[in-house]
């Protein structure tokens, strides 16, 4: 910020920071014809970004499910295999005791096929919930998307029309906000950030406020027009000017 060499007369003072006022009150009518949107976009992308995660997850559930899966199927092939292994061995005991052992080994792999084809039920049925699920997160992020796309669309056309106004505003706002005496600047911002309008420069209208429509008494009007001091507002904060001197600053 540039240092103010000299000492400014309260009229120089209050038009300066009307100066101010003004520029970024150009400022903010132009983020308010952006709206929401650029909060939007970015919650839309941080959603899309949260999505995809999720169905990155999902996919690598899947994929995990179907790795149980082969693997149960492969544990049916050596089931399988041990079983016929077993049924030759049963035409060629000696005794009954072998005949039972083979036998319980028999049935221990049927019963092993039979868990193992109710865990691949089991599994195939998950996969296909998960499946659903992926198709419906998948859907969600198409419109997510789509909804994205459009609002990007319509923030950029915005940007296109108010880039080179902004810009323009925005170096005059740095330059004017350099010729504020300090105290002053300082008192400006903090009021501009207690109201969303960002109004901390009102003019007199009707006699009140132009800021909090309270109304101003005659004297403390006399008093704003003489520009001897500056005038605060009692019931908002506001520096007060009259409306001849709104008048001949101009941006």
């Amino acid at each position: 910020m540039a240092t103010v060499n000299k000492d400014y007369s309260v009229e120089e003072k209050l038009v300066s920071v009307l100066r101010l006022q003004k520029m970024d009150s150009r400022l903010d009518e132009i983020q308010v014809l952006k709206g929401e949107l650029p909060m939007e976009v970015k919650d839309l992308e941080d959603e899309i970004e949260g999505l995809n995660t999720r169905l990155s997850h999902v996919e690598d559930e899947i994929r995990g499910i179907q790795d149980f899966i082969s693997n149960k199927k492969n544990q049916i092939k050596e089931s399988e295999a041990l079983i016929k292994k077993y049924e030759k061995q049963q035409d060629n005991v000696k005794n009954n005791r072998e005949f039972e052992a083979i036998t319980k080994e028999l049935e221990m792999q049927s019963l092993e096929i039979k868990l193992a084809e109710k865990h691949i039920r089991d599994a195939n049925d998950e996969v296909k919930d998960k499946s659903r699920s992926l198709e419906s997160a998948k859907r969600t992020i198409g419109d997510k998307e789509a909804n994205l796309k459009h609002k990007k669309g319509e923030l950029e056309k915005i940007i296109g029309e108010t880039e080179k106004e902004e810009k323009a505003f925005r170096k005059q706002s740095d330059e004017a906000r350099a010729k504020v005496e300090p105290r002053l600047l300082q008192a400006y911002e903090k009021i501009r950030k207690n109201y969303r309008n960002g109004l901390a420069v009102a003019t007199v209208v009707r006699d009140s406020c132009g800021g909090c429509f309270n109304a101003i008494p005659p004297q403390r009007q006399a008093e704003i027009r003489q520009r001897k001091k500056i005038i605060i507002c009692e019931h908002c904060g506001r520096v007060l000017v009259d409306n001849d001197l709104e008048a001949t600053v101009t941006i």
